[in-house]
């Protein structure tokens, strides 16, 4: 039967069909292309830098984007594990500070306390004096006493490594190590010099105050409450549990490089130690900027920063301050520990989080990629 309406709509839908086959045959403008992965793209810029194995993850409220690129050991072709574990490193000092300024909310210690009232006699030789240093300047880096961290054999070449990646140190015997040394500067609140002493003798002042180790504090504090299961803080305990990239260190700029997976990362306590994973971070990151984790003045304290030229940013309590080119700044840390680089942060508000890792020797133009894939990421917002 002849119906002329039916006709012409038919005529029009096999019209506007021809038209999208068509367009998706000749890739013009009317065909939906898939559209690049702003991440992806960054992660793919940080790996082209010489970076072994890279992994991001970028969360938002209703947002969570991973990418990954290179593999997770050297000669095969294993990705990258979504939600990897890694060692932090300096991240760790972020836990540290958190723990310490809830003691200082709880009125059972002050940042005004000297070194000298909790850790007697601990700090003192070769011209470093634990009463003149307090604890804000111990976790502000303005405190002048050296940094262990270049003492440590394991960290410093592959020999070394093979020879103390099993060793055992104490805070007091790092802390005895750096009492060798004569302090850069007297502790003074405008002079800044990155030291992991400082936090190493804020771990334990955290014991001193507690009663318990620094390690059962950020779990009971920070790791259980937030539910970071990616997350622990090993101890003596050498091997990364679950799935992790193998970590490299001691590169010599054509591709090779020492396997520094297994480490007991005892030097590091309070300053480095802590493993974790990028999700992991970023419900870190977000819970802090947030304010679940600190009361107002505390995090007030965290967030308020004073000059670190040798970081070229900003340095609060734990927490760097780095510009952000669309306008303002974000708060964040980067992390190294022999193997692994990470480089994190939130928006002021913790809304947005965005944290990068590599599993190898981080080059200047590694980091500098690391760097820029943060900070855009930040800056980028969702439609």
């Amino acid at each position: 039967m002849h119906v002329p309406g039916r006709r012409r709509r038919d005529l029009l839908v096999l019209s506007s069909l021809g038209a999208v086959l068509f367009a998706t045959s000749t890739g013009t403008a009317a065909a939906k292309l898939p559209q690049a992965d702003p991440l992806q793209q960054q992660v793919d810029a940080v790996h082209d830098t010489g970076a072994l194995g890279v992994s991001a993850e970028v969360t938002s409220p209703d947002t969570r984007d991973i990418a990954r690129a290179g593999t997770a050991e050297r000669g095969t072709r294993r990705q990258m594990p979504l939600n990897g574990r890694f060692r932090i490193g300096s991240a760790t000092k972020t836990f540290t500070a958190t723990v310490v300024l809830q003691l200082a909310g709880e009125g059972r210690m002050s940042l005004e306390d000297t070194v000298e009232q909790w850790l007697p006699g601990v700090v003192q030789g070769n011209g470093n004096d634990g009463s003149q240093i307090t604890v804000r300047q111990l976790l502000q880096h303005t405190s002048g006493i050296r940094d262990i961290g270049p003492e440590i054999p394991a960290l410093k070449s592959p020999d070394g490594y093979r020879a103390e990646r099993f060793r055992t140190y104490t805070p007091e015997e790092l802390v005895g190590l750096a009492m060798q040394l004569p302090p850069k500067f007297f502790p003074d609140d405008e002079q800044w010099s990155y030291s992991n002493t400082n936090y190493i003798l804020a771990a334990m002042i955290t014991q001193k105050v507690t009663g318990r180790s620094w390690a059962q504090e950020v779990n009971d504090r920070i790791i259980r409450p937030l539910g970071l299961r990616g997350t622990s803080t090993p101890g003596t305990f050498p091997f990364i549990l679950g799935p992790h990239a193998q970590g490299y260190a001691f590169s010599t700029g054509t591709g090779t490089g020492t396997d520094v997976t297994v480490l007991n990362s005892s030097m590091a306590v309070g300053s480095g130690s802590v493993i974790s994973t990028a999700h992991d971070l970023n419900r870190f990151y977000a819970a802090l900027l947030g304010g679940r984790l600190l009361a107002p003045a505390q995090l007030d304290e965290m967030t308020t920063t004073v000059n670190a030229p040798e970081l070229h940013v900003r340095y609060g309590l734990g927490l760097a301050e780095i510009p952000l080119s669309c306008g303002g700044s974000y708060f964040g840390h980067r992390g190294e520990l022999l193997g692994y680089i990470a480089w994190g942060g939130a928006t002021r508000d913790g809304t947005r989080t965005a944290v990068v890792y590599v599993s190898s020797d981080g080059s200047q133009g590694t980091q500098q990629a690391m760097i820029t894939l943060v900070d855009q990421e930040l800056c980028r917002t969702r439609s």
